[in-house]
């Protein structure tokens, strides 16, 4: 019995054996962890940018970042599943800017591990750690180096197409492609290297229309040969070729977008052969799952066979927007489908519009990390014990969870702790920082997590906005932090400092005063700070080199400028100095404005935005480049939700955190004006008197419609939201972009619509002939609030300047009374009234139109000139304190305006004259008039009634009477502005503080009466 047991299992055994075996193969083919390390030492210290291109033999390649130093250097760490035993590699900068060495490199795993030392410009790998001696960095190359461009387009179009190039740290200049050669055209110049150790470039269409390549590219002065350097450039590559034989030719597909659902349009190097209807060899594929093809849509259809390199593919069904795609086509390759305008569909606004909070999101016991990534395959969390250098202290992955939301929490107490993500989208990973971002390190490059309870400073939770109510009540001082403190005599000891807003008592010359003491004689009710985010144009670790730029480069919405603080280093310290500022500010009785810049960001296709996810907060052109409507490079997309999300959440994080009053926007008619109203709404529910106002134009051509703009002919469609007034700025001085051009105040006839229109504020006003009005033909505000009035800003030469060389052979004095009537009548307009920091004391900035990165020499707030015009300065008090004592002059609706408001008829051309009567706005004078002659002569204005008190002329302002006048004529001098109020109610007013006086002093009198009585008694 046994024996036959065990002759049955014999026989078992061998009949198994074949599946056994079978199985034993296919565990021994099952893939497998493998730990790659690769190390990389560049002598000059640069590794920003430098990363690595790795790929499985036989397979596709995907990027990896250097995320760890040790003391050779830069170090990537990369786990993966697989079972391959040999892979290849190539150390390049950014997307294919350039190659360290030209020629791929491989190496192989041997028991799940591989670890290389490479070192920078040397081909060969090494398996143990090579010595790196000093090595001496070339000298800078001076004087002119000869470039000679190759630029191939697969569509044989050069029209119009040219070449920006700059060394860096200097000014660009265009240059043309003037000859040409198998290869395609050619371009041969000079550029001025002054020292430069490489040249930035950028293939352009036309001024700006669009780029060939979306980032700045930049070429190594090392590579230059005999004093020539010569590259090869290929349409929609990044990669910069040395060599020609380099450039792949072939046949290839240069992007697949979905642009719907069930709709992508493709781009190919080399025209396919299509007929409508047919697939041609198109496959679309998400893993093994093939998608079907309705049928192709191509310019030239009818049936006809017809070769197109540009076409787009309908599907018969659309696409899970959670999944990747490939398009293939034999001979053509593969590529990924990426998501472009789809983006803007209903469909991806229902499945990926998310409402929570996102960021990292803080407790003392955890950090919850919140991502928005729809398009991102994986996402990891990395910590950092610095805000810069240092490898990570951990990396985790996330979890992707609804709405393309990921998350990972990491428990403790992270206060402190720095942070990035990694994220994979298609194959590409980049190391991106949290667009929530609250704190960051120095220069942004990391985020930081921050228990904002620690950034406030002593008191904080007793700081309180100002008393404020109309909307028109506003008298706004616009600032750069920098300016007001950085004077060499300002007496400020934090020059160029938030903190510098913060002290008193401060002198300078002549023991004027300075800083906030300043501001606070003013009589301003708002400052309104130049960007004071975290901007990307300062180094934050030079700040000795006193780099000034005006901010207009954004690249951290939600935390304050680090060159602005006295440590940024450290991400806690511009937040509580930042709070400090604002806290000081408060306690002297102004309000805090921002000006925001959410309309475009600093980078573009490597900012974070485009990092995290590509193609979804921008504008794209027809051509598919970055649209260009702010004139810098790129717009964002605010009219999408997750845009539009992030836009409104900054602006309420800045209220609440940091209680801003208000908030100017740059280039406003960028935005949609669905995403103003929802700013404002969102802003109401903190407090509705903070104050919005912004540029009502563009920077250049938006793909936005006029109708959705926040446009200032629109700006009746925002609910309590301000345009600025170029019709009264230019009516007044001429026109902003033609120095020699004139207006009102400075010599140029028929300007007097054009003034009156802007003294109501641009609202309907029948008296108004809008033919004559220089800009808008109609009235474009609906209610005064609407409108900011104004005539000089940051922007083109001050109005100093601007009169000088508009005026050239005006004296002095003659420029001064040009200046003074301008801003009287800003002051005494209707609307919210703007002045530009130092114009009181005649700002000059040397003629510079466009000081965005001058020396504090040009831009800095110059003490000396405010000792020297302090006349000027009290004229500009007076004209502040009247505005405030007379509600007249700051009506806050349309009907009133129209009730109490009403245009002369004026003696002569160039002259403007207006009453407000009947106790307008519930001012305590009855009729107040206002006269203005542009004139070179005097003349004579003959007034309704008689009886006249003169409170503002061209030498004084206020509201003390200057010179009464008895009768009904005044004489009004040259490029001079009156203000007269009538004798009645001066006189009124007399009596009541006659009789106050009288009682006054009559009660002093009986307490003095009964104190002698009462010592009487004592000394008897």
């Amino acid at each position: 019995m046994r024996k036959n047991w065990l002759h049955w299992g014999l026989a078992l055994l061998m009949l198994l054996t074949p599946f056994l075996s079978l199985r034993s193969a296919e565990t021994v083919k099952a893939a497998s962890t493998v730990e790659i390390k690769i190390h990389y030492n560049r002598p000059d210290g640069k590794y920003e940018g430098w990363n690595l291109w790795l790929w499985e033999k036989g397979k596709d390649g995907k990027s990896y970042s250097f995320t760890e130093d040790d003391d050779f250097g830069k170090v990537a760490v990369i786990q993966m599943e697989t079972d391959a035993t040999e892979f290849g590699f190539i150390v390049r900068l950014n997307d294919w800017q350039e190659k360290d060495v030209e020629g791929d490199r491989f190496f192989t795993i041997s028991d799940g591990k591989a670890e290389i030392w490479l070192k920078s410009a040397d081909p060969e790998v090494y398996l143990e750690k090579p010595s790196v001696g000093p090595v001496t960095p070339p000298p800078p190359i001076e004087g002119d180096l000869t470039l000679k461009v190759h630029y191939h387009r697969f569509d044989k179009n050069f029209d119009q197409w040219n070449l920006w190039v700059w060394a860096r740290g200097q000014d660009g200049n265009a240059f043309n492609f003037t000859s040409e050669d198998s290869y395609g055209k050619i371009a041969t110049f000079k550029v001025d290297l002054k020292g430069a150790s490489d040249v930035g470039f950028i293939i352009r269409k036309d001024e700006w229309l669009a780029k060939d390549v979306d980032a700045d590219r930049f070429i190594p002065v090392s590579r230059a040969k005999n004093g020539v350097l010569e590259v090869w450039l290929l349409q929609g590559d990044s990669r910069i070729y040395y060599n020609p034989n380099d450039v792949d030719l072939s046949p290839k597909f240069l992007s697949a977008k979905l642009d719907a659902v069930d709709q992508i349009t493709v781009t190919t190097s080399v025209p396919i052969p299509l007929v409508y209807d047919k697939k041609e060899g198109l496959i679309i594929k998400t893993g093994t799952t093939e998608v079907g093809i309705r049928n192709i849509v191509f310019r030239e259809d009818g049936g006809k066979p017809v070769a197109s390199s540009s076409f787009t593919i309908l599907l018969s069904e659309p696409l899970d927007l959670s999944k990747p795609y490939t398009l293939s086509r034999e001979g053509y390759g593969s590529v990924n489908i990426i998501f472009s305008g789809v983006f803007s569909t209903k469909a991806f606004e229902e499945v990926f519009t998310y409402d929570g909070e996102l960021g990292a999101i803080y407790t003392k016991e955890k950090t919850t990390f919140k991502l928005w990534a729809p398009s991102a395959t994986n996402v990891s969390l990395n910590l950092y014990a610095a805000g810069s250098g240092g490898s990570p202290t951990k990396n985790v992955p996330m979890v992707k969870s609804d709405k393309g939301v990921w998350v990972v929490e990491q428990s403790g107490d992270l206060h402190g702790v720095y942070f990035t993500y990694l994220v994979d989208v298609l194959g590409t990973v980049n190391e991106a920082v949290d667009p929530y971002a609250r704190a960051v390190g120095v220069n942004g490059l990391r985020g930081m997590v921050v228990d904002l309870s620690r950034t406030n400073p002593a008191g904080w939770e007793n700081d309180k906005r100002p008393e404020f109510k109309a909307l028109t009540d506003a008298i706004i001082y616009e600032l750069h932090i920098r300016d007001i403190s950085v004077h060499p005599e300002s007496g400020i000891v934090n020059k160029g400092k938030f903190l510098g807003l913060t002290e008193k008592g401060t002198r300078g010359p002549q023991g004027v005063k300075t800083g906030l003491d300043h501001l606070i004689d003013l009589g301003i009710t708002h400052l309104h700070l130049l960007p004071a985010f975290d901007f990307r144009s300062i180094d934050e670790t030079t700040l000795e080199n006193n780099s000034f730029n005006w901010g207009y480069d954004p690249q951290h919405f939600n935390v304050p400028e680090g060159s602005y603080s006295t440590d940024p280093t450290k991400g806690e310290v511009r937040i509580n100095e930042f709070k400090q500022m604002v806290m000081a500010l408060h306690s002297a009785g102004i309000r805090v404005v921002m000006d925001v810049v959410y309309n475009h960001t600093g980078a573009s296709a490597d900012s974070d935005f485009s990092k995290i996810v590509p193609n979804y907060y921008y504008r794209f052109n027809d051509a598919g480049g970055f649209s260009n409507g702010s004139g810098t490079g790129n717009e964002t997309a605010s009219e999408r939700s997750m845009v539009r999300k992030h836009f409104v959440d900054s602006v309420v994080y800045w209220a609440t955190e940091y209680n801003i009053d208000g908030f100017r926007f740059d280039l406003m008619a960028l935005h949609d004006i669905e995403t103003m109203n929802a700013i404002r709404a969102a802003l109401d529910e903190v407090d509705p008197s903070i104050l919005i106002y912004g540029e009502g134009w563009t920077g250049g051509e938006s793909p936005l419609p006029d109708d959705q703009k926040a446009l200032k002919k629109n700006t009746g469609f925002l609910n309590r939201i301000a345009a600025f007034s170029d019709d009264i700025r230019d009516g007044l001085k001429g026109h902003v972009f033609t120095d020699t051009d004139k207006g009102f105040v400075n010599g140029q006839p028929g300007m007097e619509e054009s003034v009156k229109f802007g003294i109501v504020a641009s609202i309907m006003f029948n008296a108004i002939d809008y033919t004559k009005v220089k800009y808008s033909k109609t009235p474009w505000a609906k209610e005064p609030y609407h409108t900011i009035t104004y005539v000089e800003a940051h922007d083109n030469l001050t109005l100093w300047d601007k009169l000088m060389k508009s005026n050239p052979e005006a004296s002095e004095a003659e420029l001064i009374a040009m200046h003074r009537m301008a801003n009287a009548i800003v002051l005494t307009s209707q609307g919210i009234p703007f002045i530009h920091a130092g114009s009181e004391f005649l700002r000059t900035k040397g003629g510079d139109h466009n000081s965005y990165k001058s020396p504090d020499s040009v831009n800095q707030l110059d003490y000396n000139r405010l000792a020297q015009y302090m006349d000027n300065v009290e004229y500009f008090k007076g004209l502040i304190e009247l505005r405030k004592e007379h509600p007249a002059f700051r009506m806050p609706e349309a009907s009133l305006i129209r009730a109490h408001l009403k245009f002369m008829d004026m003696p002569a051309a160039n002259m403007v004259g207006y009453t407000l009567s009947g106790n307008a706005n519930g001012d305590k004078w009855e009729t107040i008039a206002v006269l203005m002659n542009a004139n070179d002569e005097e003349i004579e204005v003959e007034l309704a009634q008689s009886g006249w008190a003169i409170v503002v002329n061209g030498e004084k302002a206020g509201t003390e009477v200057i010179e009464k006048i008895s009768g009904n004529k005044v004489i009004v001098p040259p490029q001079t502005l009156l203000v007269l109020v009538d004798s009645g109610s001066i006189g009124s007013n007399l009596w009541i503080y006659l009789l106050l006086f009288a009682l006054g002093a009559g009660a002093g009198g009986f307490v003095y009466w009964k104190k002698m009585k009462k010592n009487v008694k004592e000394t008897a």
